[in-house]
């Protein structure tokens, strides 16, 4: 059994100025170790803003961005996911990336964007991801996704069966559809039978509107928390016994058809 505390770290980018984001963030992982939170989890390209059509601050791993969340997190002894843009060798579009670190600074666990969001022209710009990434950090397995993606299911079936306990969501998820937010990560809480922890932006950008709304939901659909607009950090706690009680009392995982799912889509 592992509990740990989640820190949603729900923040305002300052538009394509990473130095001036990343500072922020490291008063606000300060204030989180303070508070004992084992992991602070940012929000979709925190560092810069989520821009679909951005071909500014693109580093590999060792960029200023992910070296300074390195820094951060093994200055204050603390996981932290972040993020950059991500480019390589054999990239021609680079690839909207997440990044976990440990508390000692260490890479646990990378994963590229999979499902891009082409109604915002995401895909004239970035490569998508195809693979998923999962990893355990201090007892829990955790899996990723970023926005976009909590709308199809199947990456958080997988995660299902890979055994994690939780699933982190970073997100620049817009005030029109918040609506859409709160079912999704409701829905694929339930459906899978964990934790999800989804972080959103917050305030204005020259690509829309963000209202915040941060949330912790557990594997019986419960609002663990639910932030207000206001950029900030919020606490909340995951108690992989709480995963594993559900799974045993009602464990709908294990009544999956997916040899008959495979074979609908054949046809």
């Amino acid at each position: 059994m592992s509990v740990l505390k989640l820190c949603l770290a729900q923040t305002n980018p300052v538009w394509e100025k990473p130095e001036k984001n990343l500072s922020k963030f490291l008063s606000y992982t300060k204030e989180a170790s303070k508070n004992n939170a084992d992991i602070i989890i940012f929000s979709e390209q925190a560092a810069t803003g989520w821009n679909p059509l951005s071909d500014k601050n693109i580093s590999d791993e060792n960029g200023p961005i992910p070296k300074a969340f390195s820094a951060i997190a093994s200055e204050f002894n603390i996981g932290i996911l972040g993020a950059f843009r991500e480019t390589g060798k054999d990239l021609e579009k680079p690839k909207n990336t997440s990044v976990f670190f440990s508390d000692s600074g260490e890479i646990l666990s990378k994963y590229s964007k999979i499902h891009l969001f082409n109604p915002g022209g995401e895909n004239k710009c970035f490569s998508p991801g195809d693979v998923p990434s999962s990893f355990t950090y201090k007892g829990v397995k955790f899996g990723l996704s970023i926005c976009y993606d909590l709308r199809f299911s199947d990456l958080f079936t997988y995660y299902a069966k890979e055994g994690c306990g939780c699933v982190f969501v970073q997100a620049a998820w817009p005030k029109l559809r918040m609506d859409h937010w709160r079912t999704f990560i409701h829905s694929r809480a339930i459906e899978n039978q964990f934790f999800i922890a989804g972080i959103n932006t917050t305030g204005k950008t020259p690509v829309d509107e963000y209202c915040g709304g941060s949330t912790l939901v557990g594997p019986s659909g419960e609002t663990v928390l639910e932030a207000d607009e206001k950029e900030g950090l919020f606490y909340g706690e995951i108690d992989t016994q709480i995963v594993l009680n559900k799974r045993d009392i009602f464990n709908s995982l294990s009544d999956r058809r997916d040899d008959l799912y495979i074979e609908w889509q054949k046809k």
